[in-house]
């Protein structure tokens, strides 16, 4: 279908996270929060939840706790101490 004069190209909002074989979200490496809670809203179902507790859970309990998407998992760590991942 051709495009006419003054008509535009409709883009989704927001495409769907892709899901790798094991049905976790894939998402970009990186540091923060942002990227943990971008994993933890692209999780599927059940999972989504889930991940949202642990997350609150870690930083009600943990202060100073430092977040990172690595591996295509969402990891908790302190400075000097070590990581963890709770995927």
């Amino acid at each position: 279908m051709a495009k006419t004069q003054g008509q535009s190209t409709k883009v989704a909002s927001k495409a769907a996270p892709v899901l790798l074989s094991g049905g976790n979200p894939q998402i970009a490496k990186g540091d923060g929060d942002a990227p943990v809670q971008a994993y933890i809203a692209a999780m599927p179902g059940w999972k989504r939840g889930l991940g949202e507790r642990l997350d609150a859970l870690i930083v009600r309990n943990v202060p100073d706790v430092r977040k990172a998407v690595r591996w295509n998992s969402p990891f908790y760590g302190i400075e000097g101490q070590g990581w963890c991942t709770v995927s």
